[in-house]
């Protein structure tokens, strides 16, 4: 009932008719939504298009992919596709599989002209990518970690613990003879991920067995504060950066009435106008001291040819067109 009340709050705005895409790989999590999403869909009359995706990174990896879909069918879903996908290596496996599946959910819920794609990302998941974000020495937005709702991306069970959502998966699976795949990469050592969810017992033990939800309580709460601070950093922006071709500019003075969170949004922004778009925290620190401790210092040389430099009393950050 837990699920089924989250995935129907989620998809209030969802009209009869309306196609809605859901992501299952067959593990417990995933059946658990395609389960919930038949139930609703029946009764809200949406159109569910199950989608499984192999990834290809594993032996066998086909016949998982044929079993889930199988299992999408016997949980009430008539239309499951199963696709294929070529995994790059940009930013490691797990970031590189991850762009793979969003690929495919956008062009299939193109191709039906979804309402929604949904992912069975639990609390304990949310959790999980909050530690992992204060493990890399992340920002409010990194740790406000997933959003409920991402464009055509919902997670309606993203407030429901683990234990929550592998109840109602064995509540609709068992009964049909329904066994969730395993995935055998959520152990191997070498995924991060993996690592941190085999130590999150331990991690309970130490620190209550309340942390993955109070971790998943402070990702709302960032997002709050994430949120709140890009709008004001996009209204200052608006207001005091003139933007051409291959550069950027504002007044020194006004960015130094700007309280540094906000200020170090701007300055991203302004770098991304100029083509520079990964930046590290080291080049928004040098960025931000030509504002707050000035004292006639030289350019700061940032990623792809683009530099920072206080000219005529204006910040101006331009690219030299390797971008």
């Amino acid at each position: 009932m837990a699920l089924r009340t989250a995935l129907r709050d989620a998809m209030a705005d969802v009209q009869p008719g309306q196609h809605v895409v859901i992501a299952c790989s067959g593990g417990p999590d995933s059946l658990a939504l395609a389960g919930t999403s038949s139930w609703v869909a029946e009764r809200q009359q949406w159109k569910p298009i199950g989608v499984v995706i192999d990834h290809q990174l594993q032996a066998g990896s086909a016949q998982v992919a044929a079993t889930a879909a199988d299992h999408c069918r016997l949980l009430g879903i008539a239309e499951v596709l199963t696709i294929p996908v070529e995994v790059g290596a940009t930013g490691g496996p797990e970031a590189a599989a991850r762009d793979a599946r969003r690929a495919v959910f956008e062009e299939v819920a193109g191709r039906y002209h979804a309402a929604a794609v949904l992912l069975g990302h639990t609390q304990d998941d949310q959790a999980e990518t909050v530690l992992l974000g204060l493990a890399r020495g992340s920002g409010a937005r990194s740790l406000s970690a997933m959003a409920p709702v991402s464009g055509l991306l919902r997670r309606p069970f993203l407030q429901i613990p683990r234990t929550v959502v592998h109840q109602g998966y064995h509540e609709m699976c068992d009964p049909l003879g329904i066994s969730a795949w395993s995935d055998p990469h959520n152990l191997d050592p070498a995924y991060t991920r993996s690592r941190l969810r085999a130590g999150m017992e331990q991690l309970q033990q130490l620190l209550g067995a309340a942390l993955p939800g109070n971790l998943a309580r402070t990702s709302r709460l960032l997002r709050d504060d994430a949120d709140a601070l890009d709008g004001w950093a996009a209204a200052a922006t608006a207001e005091l950066v003139a933007f051409e071709q291959d550069r950027s500019s504002a007044s020194l003075a006004d960015l130094q009435e700007l309280p540094r969170a906000v200020r170090t949004r701007v300055l991203i922004t302004m770098c991304r106008h100029v083509g520079c778009q990964e930046l590290a925290f080291d080049h928004v620190q040098s960025m931000e001291r030509l504002i707050s401790t000035w004292h006639g210092q030289g350019p700061v040389n940032l990623p792809v040819g683009v530099t920072a430099q206080v000219q005529y009393a204006r910040l101006t950050i331009w690219s030299d067109g390797r971008s």
